[in-house]
């Protein structure tokens, strides 16, 4: 067994007290992992790979709660949908469009969060704020009759530069702060291992933490 839990009680003390949620991101973690930490409490996992999450949700207990917080393709959309509770990283119109016909099918309404583009680097997703306020105006037409949307999440640079993450994350509380209320939305997702003190102090709702929990993750898989 590979978990920290001297961490795994500090950073959930923490996030207790912002009374945000903490997200364990299990990617490439073996399932035992999962269900440690399950057993001291954790409720909600995130994986970023879609055959992994399959995978680990046909063998673990229907009380864990599955969270997809990778780049997901559209063409991929039909298996993870009826199995996760909520979907991070909507980075298009199109795979909007697909989840909503995936849960049309199977009559229920996806929960997710809209990934807004707040990093220097080019190799991150998200939307622009054009983007986005287009996706929304089209959901208060009803264009999406089985989309929740509950928020919005961003990753920031990555730099050891604090006051260059500070303001991105700023930026997008900001744009949560306009929209929160007109469309009822409730979570903010940013933050990782390395900088969720200062995305919760910037507001955030929702951490997404891996390496500090469960150590350095073994890519091979990816």
């Amino acid at each position: 067994m590979s978990i920290n839990l001297i961490n795994y009680e500090k950073i959930k003390s923490i996030v207790k007290s912002y009374h945000a949620q903490l997200v364990a991101v299990s990617k490439t973690k073996p399932l035992d992992d999962i269900l440690a930490l399950h057993q001291e409490g954790q409720i909600v996992f995130g994986e970023n790979y879609v055959q992994e999450l399959m995978d680990k949700f046909e063998k673990a207990p229907a009380t864990i709660d599955w969270h997809f917080i990778g780049h997901l393709q559209s063409n991929k959309v039909k298996y993870i949908q009826p199995i996760v509770k909520l979907i991070h990283g909507i980075d298009s119109e199109k795979l909007l469009m697909e989840i909503n016909k995936q849960a049309t099918k199977n009559n229920s309404v996806a929960n997710v969060l809209l990934q807004i583009h707040i990093a220097q680097e080019e190799s991150k997703f998200g939307l622009d704020e054009q983007e986005l306020a287009q996706i929304l105006g089209n959901i208060s037409r009803g264009n999406y009759a089985n989309i929740n949307v509950k928020g919005l999440m961003g990753m920031a640079s990555f730099t050891d530069n604090q006051t260059q993450i500070k303001n991105e994350f700023t930026s997008l509380k900001k744009l949560f702060d306009q929209y929160s209320s007109d469309y009822n939305l409730d979570t903010l997702s940013m933050g990782m291992s390395s900088d969720y003190q200062i995305a919760l102090d910037c507001g955030s709702t929702m951490i997404r933490i891996g390496s500090a929990l469960f150590g350095e993750r073994n890519y091979q898989k990816s």
